[in-house]
This record gives C-alpha cells, structure tokens and sequence, in this order.
C-alpha cells in the first residue's frame, strides 16, 4: 500500500501491546533449564558457579537485514540464519510464527463503543475464503483456528482453501492432515479445497473461492491474517441491512518482522491514479457524527472484502482478466459504486493482517499494477482514463502493454446500466483530483540549450538545468491556471504539488516550494506558456532561461521551450 499521508498509531492500546511483545519475547527465550543439583558439593564449588561469567550475546549476523531491527537480540548465529532465510522466502518472520500458539490472544483494539452494541439474532451465514499462495504453514493454521474460535457456529457454515498453485510442500500434505482434524472436531463446518493447476492471479483466486461457496455471505480474506472476536456480526448487520453493501472491517497490523500487533484507526479505503491503495480520513460528514464506531462509506476496498454472495455474482465478481497482483480492489471498489451499490469500513470489525515486506511470488509488483491499472481505467473511466497513463507516465496512444480483452468487461458495464466515472469523483471521491485541467505533461526542454528542467538535489528547493533524460526528476506538469510542478504530480486536491516559482521580484534562481507555501511567501508561481516559446513569470514578467548551463530567471531574450507532451492545445 501506498499512501500520501501518514497516520498516527493511537497510543490508548500500548498496554495491550506491551503484554503481546512480552510474549514475542518468551518466544524467542529457549526452554528454561532446571539448576543442576547442589546438595553434596564443596560450597567454594558452588560460589565459584554462580559467579561464573555469563554467555555473551551472538553477535548480529545480518545486521542490515529490517527482520532484526527490533527483534532476535537473544537468537544464536544459527537461529538468526534460519530466521533470515525464512524472512526472505516469506516477507515475514516465520521463526516467530512457527513458536507462537495458534490460538494466540489478540488486544482487543476497538473503539469502547464498539462493546455496547448488540446485533441481530437472525444474521446471515457467512462463508470464508482464504486466498494463498506458498504461505508459511503456522500462518494459515493461526488463521483458521481464529476464524473457528471467534465466529459463531450458527453463523459460520464454511471455510474454502483456495491455494493459488503453492509450490510449498507443507501446504499439501501436512496441511491435509491438519483441515482433516479440524473437520473431525467441527463436524457441522464445511472445509473446502481449491487447487490451481497454474498460478492465475489474486483476481481469479478469489473467484475460484466465490464459486465454491454457498453461504448467503461470502468473506474473501488474506491467509495472513487472524480474525478478531466479533468480528462478524457487525459485518453481517451491515449487508443484512442492505444486500447491495460491500463492507470491510478495519485492519490491524501485524508487524512483518515480530508478529506484535498494531492497532489501526477506521479510514477510508482509497486510491491514487496509479491505483494504488492507500488509507484517507472519512468525509467532514462522518467525522460531525462524533461517533467513530459508526461504519465509514469508502470510495474502494483494499482487496480484503465481505458481500453477500448472490450480489457480488450479480454486479460481475472480480476481473479475471488480471494478473498477479492489484488493481481488481479498486475496479471492484468504482463498480459498485457506480453500478447501484456502496462500500462501507466497520469499524467494529477487526482482522489483524500481516503486513509483509515484500510478496515472496513476485518481487516488483510494478509492471502487474501497470498493466491492470490500465485495464481499470480503459473500461470504467472515460473521459478520465488517461490519468492512469500520467501517474505511471506512460503515453496516451501506443504505451506498448497489452492489457488483455476487455470487451466482455465493457459489456457488463453496459449491462448493468453503471454511471458515468465523472458521477463516481463528484458523489463518491472528490478528493482525487480529476486533473481535467492539465494542458502538458512529461520532460520540460528548453529548445536552445538543450537541456530539460529538473527538479534539482532532494530534499531542497533549487531547481536545475540538466541533461535531458525525462525521468522522475524531470516529470514536469503544465496546468491551465500557469502552475508549472517539476519531479511529480499528486493525486489528491488535499495534497500540495511543487511548484517552480519566482522566490522575489530581484532574485534570479528560481525555487521549487509546495504551491500553497509559496503563495503564502508571495512568490510568483503562475507561467504564461505557449508550446515551443517562451516560459514568462505573470507576476515578473520575466523568464525562465538557461544561460551557461544554470538555470535563471532573467529579462526575456526569446528563448524557447517545448513540453514533452501535450494534452490540449493552448
């Protein structure tokens, strides 16, 4: 996930969570050893025992490696290297997920509110599909005991393994016996098992799991996760309310590296136009209702979600036609919306999901989430796709990537007779800025130097002359209003672009502020520009020019610039 802002952890649960890294701890503690008996010795042999010097602490074996950062300090050179190569096969720390209980207790980290609702008799049942795909063996035991232990019996009426073609051997077997016993002490509870021949994707997995269930709601979770006490029945409430709400309780984290788990706030589930998934505060409307116990509405879902089963096949499940890893939340997420539903955070509902360093199947998920992303926005966004294209700065026409038949995709859009996407970011996301106002994108070249704008040494607010070469620190963005941004755009009207600016009217170096900022310092951020002329200052009425490889603002002498690409003739 990522995201352009960072939320604070709430510290109300740091007791509870001082007892759950004392017991990580003890994990990590071989078995006591009993004193060797005393009785009978010389007592000069016995002091010269206790005051023997103690063991050394082993020393780091990998001290760079983010698994020992706040854990394994006790771990001898050998449990250190098996931890390490565990880490690395799995992106979380399995040395310490093999030793724990799989019926561990979680804090309980809900709001106080939460513990003086009660909900209906007469619920729903609910199936739960588990989604893996060589994922270490204690994890999905500690998630299937949890979701046994803590979901009513007269609720839960199955469990579905859909694993994703694991190559793990211990996944086969080991877990068989396993699922076995558990349906011999659970004879009244479905487990079912989904094989892949082939690995097919998060998006098919997850329709693979929706197939094989029955229940009048379906559950499609994460293996990594375990499930919190009730946290069912306000999911259940929601949907039984309205079938037609796609609902997701609120993730905590567990720490990758020590299994400690971490309370999590409700916040929306969003998303930036490169579609990744990323965490946003609730609407100025939820927040006046003072009640943060009260579920949120949330313009995607984050890939864990809970619908009642008939309507998630009536509005057309996930895409299959995507690959590996991401996007499918957020096409799920714009579809309901737009196709008659709604998405909605509980935050009574609680999982705590492990959140891993890397994913072990596929180290670089960016040409996935490239290519998915585009087959989001070609089939719901209109007008507005190609601001999928700007955030991975790709060319609107020919970008090369096959994106797969979609036409059936389409079809059910019509179909459904879903609203247009400029409805969805005027009712559901106003916050993403629809960016419909940008004339000009890509490498910032000056025509008669031959050299491009580029953002300049980070963190600083000196922008340069460089060697063209229109990465990262060349992306340039031109809008309407004359902002000119060098080194990114952001996807948020909340967030603040950097803008290249006259810092005052006798200064010569141009500067590189957040927009807001320099508007507050009175600096001149707006530029008269037309394509292959000249780039003027409207407050200085002097431009911006490369002289001797520096970059200046200075009296116009007509040089020229040309923006990489255009959007709209201006």
């Amino acid at each position: 996930m990522q995201s352009e802002k960072n939320h604070s952890v709430p510290t109300l649960f740091e007791s509870g969570l001082q007892n759950q890294s004392q017991g990580i701890k003890a994990a990590e503690q071989p078995p006591a050893k009993r004193e060797p008996e005393q009785k009978g010795k010389p007592e000069a042999e016995i002091q010269e025992q206790k005051e023997a010097p103690k063991e050394k602490k082993s020393k780091k074996v990998f001290p760079h490696s983010p698994l020992f950062d706040n854990w394994g300090e006790n771990l001898t050179e050998e449990e250190q290297r098996e931890a390490e190569v565990l880490f690395q096969k799995y992106g979380y720390n399995v040395f310490v997920s093999d030793r724990l209980p799989l019926d561990r207790a979680l804090p309980d980290t809900r709001d106080p509110r939460c513990l003086e609702k009660s909900y209906p008799k007469d619920l729903p049942t609910i199936g739960v599909v588990l989604i893996y795909l060589d994922e270490a063996l204690s994890v999905i035991k500690r998630a299937l005991r949890s979701i046994i232990d803590r979901t009513p019996k007269n609720l839960l009426k199955e469990i579905i393994l859909v694993d994703d073609n694991s190559s793990n051997e211990d996944l086969k077997e080991d877990l068989d016996i396993y699922v076995k016993m558990l349906e011999q002490q659970n004879p009244d509870l479905r487990i079912a098992r989904v094989r892949h021949d082939v690995q097919k994707g998060l998006a098919t997995a997850r329709v693979s799991g929706w197939k094989a269930a029955t229940a009048d709601v379906v559950a499609i979770l994460d293996a990594h996760i375990e499930v919190h006490e009730m946290w069912a029945e306000p999911l259940l409430t929601q949907i039984k309310a309205d079938r037609t709400t796609v609902v997701s309780p609120v993730f905590d984290v567990v720490s990758y590296n020590n299994l400690v788990v971490i309370p999590y706030y409700a916040l929306a589930q969003a998303f930036d136009w490169n579609l990744w998934c990323m965490y946003e505060d609730f609407s100025p409307e939820y927040h006046s209702l003072q009640d943060s116990s009260l579920p949120g509405k949330s313009p995607s879902v984050m890939g864990i979600m809970v619908a009642e089963r008939k309507f998630l096949g009536e509005i057309g499940l996930l895409d299959e036609g995507m690959e590996v890893y991401g996007g499918e939340n957020v096409e799920l997420g714009i579809r309901v919306w737009t196709c008659g539903g709604s998405v909605e955070v509980v935050p009574c509902s609680k999982i705590a999901h492990i959140a891993r360093l890397h994913k072990p199947y596929q180290l670089d998920l960016d040409a996935a989430m490239r290519r998915n992303a585009l087959r989001v926005a070609e089939v719901w966004m209109d007008e507005y796709k190609h601001n999928v294209n700007l955030a991975w700065s790709l060319p609107f026409e020919n970008h090369g990537i096959d994106i797969g038949d979609v036409s059936e995709r389409k079809k059910l859009r019509e179909r459904l007779n879903c609203k247009p996407f400029k409805w969805y970011l005027e009712n559901v996301y106003p916050k993403l800025d629809p960016w419909d106002d940008l004339l000009g994108y890509g490498g910032m070249k000056n025509l008669d130097a031959d050299m491009c704008l580029d953002q300049g040494q980070q963190p600083g607010h000196t922008p340069i002359a460089f060697k063209c070469h229109i990465f990262g620190p060349q992306h340039s963005y031109y809008r309407a209003n004359g902002e000119l941004y060098v080194g990114g755009i952001k996807s948020h009207k909340y967030s603040d672009n950097r803008c290249i600016t006259v810092i005052s009217k006798n200064e010569t170096k141009p500067g590189l502020f957040n927009c807001k900022e320099a508007i507050q310092k009175g600096m001149g951020i707006y530029w008269d520009f037309t394509q292959g002329k000249e780039l003027k200052n409207r407050e200085t009425k002097r431009c911006l020019e490369i002289k001797d490889k520096t970059l200046l603002v200075q009296e116009c002498s007509g040089q020229r610039w040309e923006i990489q690409n255009l959007i709209k003739a201006f």
